[in-house]
């Protein structure tokens, strides 16, 4: 079952988890000094939050697979559309170790496909770069396939 996923930078992130606690009506699943994440069943998202962006507020929107197939399919659903797409690749971002791939919309939003494996320690595995989103994401247009 896919989920939607949506990270959102915010500029203090206990100000912010005060808040999306009292809103979801629980506590993250997974938190870290720049990174909070709320799983939530109903409704079914995965929320996160982190500070590693120059640019508050919508960082990027996603879609939670269980399978790496469904990537595969969605990738090739966009392509289908003449939408460019990034590679499949594996890699840490977000402090989880993920299979992912990466386009942007038309209204310049990135969004990831991407079926996470495991918890990292690490928000990933390289930096930002000047204006870029917290993830993977160089700047509107471009698709990187590797993250972070």
């Amino acid at each position: 079952m896919k989920k939607l996923h949506i990270h959102v930078s915010v500029p203090d992130l206990l100000e912010s988890i005060q808040f999306y606690n009292s809103l979801f009506g629980c506590k993250p699943s997974r938190q870290k000094i720049d990174y909070a994440k709320w799983e939530l069943k109903d409704p079914r998202v995965n929320f996160a939050i982190s500070t590693r962006s120059q640019t508050i507020g919508l960082d990027h929107l996603g879609i939670q697979v269980e399978d790496e197939t469904e990537i595969a399919e969605i990738n090739q659903r966009l392509k289908q559309a003449s939408q460019v797409t990034g590679e499949i690749n594996k890699g840490v971002c977000c402090y989880s170790e993920s299979s992912k791939s990466w386009t942007i919309d038309k209204a310049g939003i990135p969004w990831e496909s991407f079926m996470t494996m495991k918890d990292a320690e690490v928000y990933g595995s390289g930096g930002l770069n000047a204006g870029a989103s917290a993830c993977c994401v160089d700047e509107p247009g471009a698709v990187q396939s590797t993250c972070c």
